[in-house]
C-alpha cells in the first residue's frame, strides 16, 4: 500500500505546471478566442473529419486542417491548434506566437505541454483538447473545458509509459452517463485520473475529495481544475475549499471519512502479475496491482464503509466468470447482505479478447515479441483459476438509512444499446425500490408510464394473441413478456381503481373451476405487478 498524502504541488516532474496563474489565464483567454471547444473543432472538420477523429483516425483531420490553415486568422489559428494538440503534428514557434498570441511558444514551453522538436519546430508534449457538456434544461450546468492528459497511442510512436496519465475515454464518458446526478455536500472521485469524473461532480457536490495513486496524475487533474477555474466555480488562490487532492491506494486517502456519493473509474483490468514485479512494471490508469479481479471486489466490500446513511456509490468494474458458472456468480460473493446492490453486466468477452483490447490500448502490439509473450501470459493467468470469460459493466451500491434495511439486490445482464445519460434512469429506479418498500401496493392506484408501448403477436387467423410485448423506449429500454391476465391488469391501469380493486375484477372475469387456487392468483399477480413498477412501466398515479 502506498502511504496517502495530500497533493498541492503545483511543479510535478514531466508533468503540466499549474503553479503559474498568470500562464493559465492566458492560455486560456487565447484557446476560447479562437473557438477551441468541441463544437468549435467539430465545425472545423465537419462530419466525416470529426467522425474519423473520434475513432483515432487522423488523416482526414489532416487534410482538412492542412487547407484551413491558409483561411483567415481565426480559422488558421485554430486549425494549427487542432494540428498541433489533436493531430500531435509538431508546428513552428511562429505559427503557434500567431494562434495563442497571449501565452505564446515560450509560455507553452514554461508550463510543460510542449518541447522542442527536429528542424527549430516544436511538438505537444500532452494531449490539449476541449471538453464540454450542455446545459440542463433548466439553463443550469453546462461547462466548456480543457482536458490535459498524456498523448495516446494513435498521437505518439512505441509502447505508452506505464504511469500514462489517461485522457477522455469510453470508460470515463460511460462512467458519466451513467453517474445519478444529485446534490451532495462531500463527494469522492477514486482513481481522479485526469480529473473527469471531478469535473462533473463539482456542479452538483459542495466539496470534491480526488485520490489516485499517481502523482503525475494528481498533478493533471490540478492543472486542468485550475486552468478552467472559472467554469468550474473554483477561486484559483483557494483551490483547497471545494476540491481535495490525496495521492494513496484505494480508500486509505480517506480513512475514517464518510460521503454522500462516490464515483470511480478504478484500474480493473485483470493483468497477468508475475513474481518480483514492481509498481513500476504496471500500467498504473488501469492495473490495480491485484491478481484477477481482486481490485474491484475488494472496492465492492469496502466502499459501504465510506458511505454516509443513504450515501451511494457508482464504479465500473471486470470480473472473472468460471467455467461453467454464471456470470454473477463471483459479483454475487462480494455484495454485503447490509447494502442495496445492483449489478448490470453490458459486455462479456472470451479470454482471448479480453488480451487482444487491452495489449492494443497500450500499443504492445508494436514490438512483436513483447506482443506474443504478453498475449501467452493473459491466456496462462486466466487458465490458471478456469475462467471461462471476463465480463465488464456498471455497480451501484448504497448503505441503508438510519434504521433502514436494503431494498434492492440486482444482478442482470443489459447487453443491447440504452437510452443515455441513463443516470436519472437508474436513480428513479431506486425511488421506486424505496416506494415499494414504504408502501401496500395493493393499495396503490398505479398509471402506465408515458415512455410504454404495447406488441401484440398472432398467427393468422388466430383468435388471440400468441405472445404480448411491454416495452420501454427510454432509460433501459426494457421488454416484458406479459401473462393474458398482466395484460388485462396493465391496460386497466389509467389510475382510478386500486391495485387490489383490478386484481379482484380479473379475478372474477377469469376465476372459477375445481382447480382454480385464488390466493396462488392473487399473490403471483402482485408480485408481477411489483415487477412492472420496479422496472418503470407503470408508476404511483
Amino acid at each position: 500500500m502506498t502511504p496517502s498524502t495530500h497533493f498541492t504541488a503545483g511543479n510535478t516532474p514531466d508533468a503540466p505546471r499549474s503553479d503559474l496563474p498568470g500562464q493559465l489565464e492566458s492560455l486560456a483567454a487565447d484557446l476560447r478566442s479562437i473557438g477551441y471547444t468541441v463544437d468549435g473543432v467539430a465545425e472545423l472538420l465537419g462530419a466525416a473529419a470529426h467522425g474519423a477523429l473520434s475513432r483515432d483516425q487522423l488523416v482526414p483531420a489532416l487534410i482538412v486542417t492542412e487547407t484551413a490553415s491558409s483561411g483567415e486568422p481565426t480559422t488558421a489559428a485554430l486549425a494549427a491548434v487542432v494540428r498541433f494538440w489533436l493531430l500531435a503534428e509538431p508546428q513552428s514557434a511562429a505559427t503557434l506566437d500567431a494562434a495563442l498570441p497571449g501565452i505564446r511558444t515560450a509560455g507553452l514551453l514554461e508550463l510543460g505541454l510542449v518541447e522542442p522538436a527536429a528542424e527549430g519546430l516544436v511538438q505537444a508534449k500532452v494531449d490539449l483538447r476541449p471538453y464540454g457538456w450542455e446545459k440542463n434544461d433548466d439553463g443550469s450546468g453546462g461547462a466548456e473545458l480543457w482536458v490535459a492528459s498524456d498523448l495516446a497511442a494513435h498521437q505518439r510512436p512505441g509502447v505508452l509509459r506505464h504511469d500514462h496519465v489517461l485522457g477522455i475515454g469510453q470508460a470515463s464518458t460511460t462512467l458519466v452517463q451513467v453517474t445519478t446526478r444529485r446534490h451532495v455536500a462531500r463527494a469522492l472521485d477514486l482513481g481522479t485520473g485526469c480529473g473527469i469524473q471531478t469535473f462533473h461532480l463539482l456542479h452538483h457536490a459542495e466539496h470534491v475529495t480526488a485520490t489516485d495513486i499517481s502523482g503525475r496524475a494528481l498533478a493533471f487533474t490540478r492543472f486542468n481544475l485550475l486552468l478552467n477555474a472559472g467554469q468550474l466555480h473554483l477561486d484559483a488562490l483557494d483551490l483547497e475549499a471545494r476540491v481535495s487532492l490525496r495521492r494513496g491506494s484505494l480508500l486509505d486517502p480517506v480513512a475514517g471519512e464518510e460521503f454522500e456519493l462516490v464515483v470511480s473509474n478504478p484500474p480493473f483490468v485483470i493483468t497477468p502479475r508475475s513474481p518480483g514485479e514492481a509498481a513500476a512494471d504496471q500500467f498504473t490508469y488501469r492495473d490495480g496491482g491485484l491478481p484477477g479481479d481482486d481490485i474491484v471486489a475488494a472496492l465492492v466490500r469496502a466502499l459501504p464503509s465510506v458511505l454516509t446513511p443513504a450515501g451511494t456509490a457508482q464504479l465500473l468494474g471486470n470480473w472473472e466468470i468460471p467455467a461453467g458458472g454464471a456470470w454473477d456468480e463471483r459479483p454475487r460473493g462480494w455484495a454485503s447482505p447490509d447494502a442495496d446492490v445492483w449489478f448490470i453486466q453490458r459486455e462479456q468477452v472470451s479470454p482471448e479478447q479480453y488480451a487482444e483490447t487491452w495489449l492494443q490500448d497500450a500499443s504492445e502490439a508494436r514490438d512483436r515479441r513483447l506482443y506474443q509473450d504478453s498475449y501467452a501470459a493473459y491466456l496462462d493467468d486466466f487458465a490458471s483459476r478456469h475462467v471461462e470469460a471476463i465480463g465488464f459493466g456498471m455497480i451501484w451500491l448504497r448503505r441503508p438509512a438510519n434504521g433502514a434495511r436494503p431494498v434492492l439486490r440486482r444482478f442482470e445482464e443489459i447487453t443491447y444499446p440504452i437510452e443515455q445519460p441513463v443516470g436519472p434512469h437508474l436513480g428513479a429506479a431506486l425511488e421506486r425500490a424505496d416506494w415499494l418498500a414504504a408502501h401496500d401496493l395493493s393499495a396503490a392506484h398505479l398509471l402506465v408510464a408515458e415512455d410504454v408501448t404495447e406488441e401484440r403477436h398472432q398467427r393468422p387467423g388466430a383468435e388471440h394473441p400468441g405472445v404480448i410485448l411491454l416495452r420501454q423506449g427510454a432509460g433501459l429500454r426494457r421488454t416484458n413478456l406479459l401473462s393474458t391476465e398482466l395484460a388485462g391488469f396493465v391496460s386497466a391501469c389509467d389510475g382510478d381503481l386500486s391495485v387490489g380493486q383490478i386484481i379482484g375484477a380479473l379475478e372474477a372475469l377469469l376465476g372459477g373451476g375445481e382447480d382454480w387456487d385464488s390466493g396462488t392468483f392473487r399473490s403471483g399477480l402482485l408480485t408481477e405487478v411489483g415487477n412492472l413498477v420496479r422496472d418503470g412501466f407503470l408508476l404511483p398515479a
